[in-house]
């Protein structure tokens, strides 16, 4: 079966940490660029992070950059998605998508993927919470 599957969401206090994981099933997300989205209740689907398919160059949306790091394990045929210092603004459910190709990470191909993403995770709920 043909398929991306989150994990690792959950509550957490502000300044926690969490780890998403992307799983790929029935094809090798090696080939592909993958980006993290987020949608809070009644806001837009935001682009995140993504990484690119190839050396892995990696971008980050402003809203993140320096608290998320994205990475992949191409062995596990997984995207990761380390999220420290979460704040509550955070709170969202987070989803994954893969695209075929894109090499340089930019907010272009993180645009890319969100609108042509071949593959589309079912999203994991995110709470940051005292």
């Amino acid at each position: 079966q043909v398929q991306l599957v989150e994990s690792g969401g959950g509550l957490v206090q502000p300044g926690g940490s969490l780890r998403l994981s992307c799983a790929a099933s029935g094809f090798t997300l090696d080939y592909y660029a993958v980006g993290w989205f987020r949608q809070a209740p009644g806001k837009e689907r935001e682009g995140v992070s993504c990484i690119s398919s190839s050396e892995g160059s990696t971008y980050y949306s402003d809203s993140v950059k320096g608290r998320f790091t994205i990475s992949r394990d191409n062995a596990k045929n997984t995207v990761y998605l380390q999220m420290n210092s979460l704040q509550p603004e955070d709170t969202a459910v987070y989803y994954c998508a893969a695209d075929f190709g894109g090499s340089l990470a930019t907010w272009r191909l993180l645009r890319r993927i969100q609108n042509e993403a071949d593959y589309w995770g079912q999203g994991t709920q995110v709470t940051v919470s005292s």
